[in-house]
């Protein structure tokens, strides 16, 4: 039976301006863009907000370019803008590498950054890479604009620190100094929901973190300690479990989620050459 949506209303601003005017006045609005999440649950009926707002023709949510030193990247920076994109391909490789692995074409040329972090999926697969490199986001209001560390950003499953009436405006990250990875575990390479989905930065410091293992997107950080000290490579696998905390799903089960993401990490190590402690326990 097809959604039902006679009773659906949509708001269309025409300036950024106007969109954080009517998120201060009108109540309960849910903010779009690309609609490849809403339109989904559009589909199953599982949908609850009634009225909605169309962002994609706001150009001030746009653009990828430097600002004071760091990548900024606007939150309605497509897939294939960022596959695309010189800028992110030079500072930034793990995001093109993830852009690539989310859906089809069609999904790549609608679907937003800032859709997919505001959609708080703790599968993401931008999100690994954003904890990882230590993104902020800017968020936008009538009343003025703040930066939320990444790592911050994330309160429970699916929800977040926006208040209702600010919009994701755009992500800053500083220059990310060491050997970049990305991997994502599914049913398919693209066009699947991650099993796991793991990013990390090999340095003198070491970086790590994953997807689809918890309730939000997680910083591996007794992994990253352990990678940091050489310990052994049990221990490192020790360290990741404790680190994450998955649960049995439609589309996985616990158990091979643990294995899994011990197994990237793993690959992480190997592929990037980061060193461990040969002695044995």
């Amino acid at each position: 039976m097809p959604p039902v949506i006679r009773h659906r209303q949509l708001l269309d601003p025409r300036s950024l301006g106007d969109a954080l005017a009517m998120l201060r006045d009108e109540e309960s609005v849910m903010p779009l863009a690309g609609c490849t999440d809403v339109y989904v649950s559009l589909n199953f009926g599982t949908l609850k907000p009634t009225r909605f707002m169309n962002l994609w023709r706001l150009n001030e949510l746009r653009g990828i370019d430097r600002h004071d030193g760091r990548l900024r990247i606007g939150a309605l920076t497509t897939y294939t803008e960022l596959i695309r994109s010189p800028l992110v391909n030079r500072a930034l490789p793990m995001l093109v590498m993830a852009a690539r692995e989310i859906g089809g074409r069609q999904i790549q040329h609608r679907g937003t950054i800032g859709g997919n972090v505001a959609n708080a999926s703790p599968a993401g697969d931008t999100l690994p890479v954003l904890a990882v490199a230590d993104a902020a986001v800017e968020l936008r209001s009538a009343s003025g604009t703040r930066e939320v560390p990444f790592r911050s950003f994330y309160t429970g499953y699916r929800q977040t620190v926006a208040r209702p009436d600010e919009v994701i405006a755009a992500f800053y990250i500083a220059p990310v100094a060491g050997t970049q990875w990305f991997r994502k575990v599914g049913t398919r390479a693209a066009q699947a929901i991650s099993k796991v989905v793991v990013a990390g930065v090999a340095g003198p410091a070491p970086r790590l973190a994953a997807g689809s293992v918890a309730p939000t997107v997680v910083r591996l950080s007794g992994t990253e300690a352990a990678l940091a000290r050489r310990a052994t490579a049990s221990d490192v696998e020790r360290a990741v479990l404790d680190d994450i905390a998955p649960i049995d799903d439609v589309r996985s089960t616990a158990e091979y989620r643990r294995r899994v993401a011990a197994n990237l990490v793993a690959q992480f190590v190997h592929e990037t050459r980061v060193r461990v402690s040969s002695r044995r326990r």
